[in-house]
Order: C-alpha cells, then sequence, then structure tokens
C-alpha cells in the first residue's frame, strides 16, 4: 500500500500526461489493469466515506456512524431539499489529487477510473436508478476556459456504466458568480441565488452529478429548482465528499 502511495503521490506530482500507450496503466501504480485505469489494490485503497450521514454523506466520527444510517445535526434540524447524497470516498489523498489533476490538469485518465468505481458503487446498492443524470452545469464562459465540464464527464462516464441517459440541457449556469473555493457555506448559498435555470419536463426521479460536494450548497440550490420544477426525488452523485467543516461555516 505505502509503496502504490508513493508511486501515485510521485506520478501526480510529476503531473504525467497520460498518452495513448499509457491507457492500461493503473494511474496509482503504473502496473498494467483491465480495470479503467485502476487496478484492484489501489481503487481498495482509497479513503471510503463509510462512516457518513445518510442524507448528506457528511463524514462522521465511527462511534456516532450507524450502519442502518443516523443523520447529522444540520440534516436533522434543518432537512435539505435533496434525498440523499452518493459519495462514497472522503476528499483526501488521493482522491484529492486525482480530482485536481483530472478537473484542473485536464488529465481525463485521472477521473475516469473514479466514475467506473463510482458506477459499480451505485449498481451494488440495489436502489432503483434515476430517469436520468443531470450534470452540475458550468457558466458558458467558465466552460470555454477550462475546455470541458467535468461533472459533464462523470456523468457520461456513469452513464456508460448504468444505461441511464444524462441530459445536461435541463439545467443551465445562468448567472457567473464568484468562484466558490474558499466561501463557508452560507457565502455559497448566497452567491448561488439565481446562478441556475431550470427549463424543460423534470422527470420524477433525478441524480445530480458532480465531483465533490464541499458543503451541501451547490446541491441544495439545485434539488430547490429541481423540486420547483416537477422533481419529486432529486439524489446528489459525487465522487468525493469533504470531511466535517468547522460550525462556522455550515
Amino acid at each position: 500500500m505505502i509503496n502504490r502511495l508513493r508511486a501515485l503521490s510521485t506520478f501526480i506530482k510529476l503531473k504525467v500526461n497520460i498518452s495513448p500507450s499509457m491507457t492500461h496503466l493503473c494511474v496509482g501504480c503504473l502496473t498494467p489493469t483491465q480495470n479503467d485505469g485502476l487496478c484492484g489494490a489501489c481503487g481498495a485503497d482509497l479513503p471510503r466515506n463509510d462512516a457518513a450521514c445518510a442524507r448528506c454523506a457528511l463524514p462522521l466520527t465511527s462511534s456516532i456512524a450507524d450502519p442502518l444510517g443516523v443523520l447529522c445535526g444540520p440534516c436533522i434540524s434543518q432537512p435539505p431539499a435533496f434525498d440523499r447524497v452518493v459519495a462514497p470516498w472522503l476528499y483526501s489523498f488521493p482522491v484529492n489529487s486525482l480530482i485536481s489533476q483530472f478537473k484542473y490538469g485536464k488529465q481525463r485518465a485521472f477521473g475516469k477510473p473514479l466514475a467506473g468505481l463510482l458506477a459499480r458503487e451505485i449498481a451494488a446498492s440495489g436502489d432503483g436508478r434515476p430517469e436520468c443524470l443531470i450534470p452540475v452545469p458550468m457558466h458558458p464562459s467558465r466552460e470555454r476556459a477550462r475546455g470541458f465540464n467535468q461533472a459533464e464527464e462523470i456523468a457520461l462516464w456513469l452513464a456508460d456504466e448504468l444505461d441511464v441517459p444524462v441530459i445536461s440541457h435541463l439545467v443551465q449556469r445562468r448567472k457567473l458568480s464568484d468562484t466558490q473555493s474558499g466561501l463557508t457555506r452560507r457565502q455559497r448559498l448566497v452567491n448561488l441565488k439565481g446562478a441556475f435555470g431550470v427549463s424543460g419536463p423534470i422527470p420524477e426521479h433525478v441524480a445530480v452529478v458532480d465531483d465533490v460536494v464541499t458543503t451541501g450548497a451547490t446541491a441544495e440550490e439545485l434539488a430547490k429548482k429541481l423540486k420547483k420544477a416537477g422533481a419529486r426525488t432529486v439524489e446528489i452523485w459525487a465522487l468525493a465528499r469533504t470531511p466535517r467543516i468547522p460550525l462556522d461555516d455550515l
């Protein structure tokens, strides 16, 4: 495990570009693999978010967590608009480094293995499938600058694995808000007011797809919009969830 993590750390720090000849190598240890870029051993080493709130997937202490599902304090006192968050991993090393290289380094090979593992987690759960996947939209100017929407990439990979259609046009990013990075939950909620628009008939059961759930502000704003437009069940599917944040940031 230690050697694999060291290899992954070096690999990411060097910001190695994945060439076509390397697509059958594990991005964690560079050994040959047929598991979409992440071998079984490295996949098993990823930090799991098993001890989590059953509603928002906020990581909880193991003494609080209940395998049958327990809610965190904020979800009890003020239930969110979304119905549940599926985020199997903690946003810590090496997951955070993989996502960062995928998102900002434009290295899709770092994101696809995590999306494949997420799809298998969802398939194994046996839960009812949503009628469609809706990627969190980016403002057109930001998407042009980055070159792609990471949430849409993840949604398309999930769609291939789970046979659920992606419908991107249902939600639009209409306002160019300040970047969410570094903002508290309250600040994020204010920042997102009026940011999203919903058009067209919304299926009753949808899953919103994103790379990371941080404070849940984006999930909350989108779920409110989608339910107002006709959705009855809104799930949030993400690769990872950030650890608990200070109470002042809730």
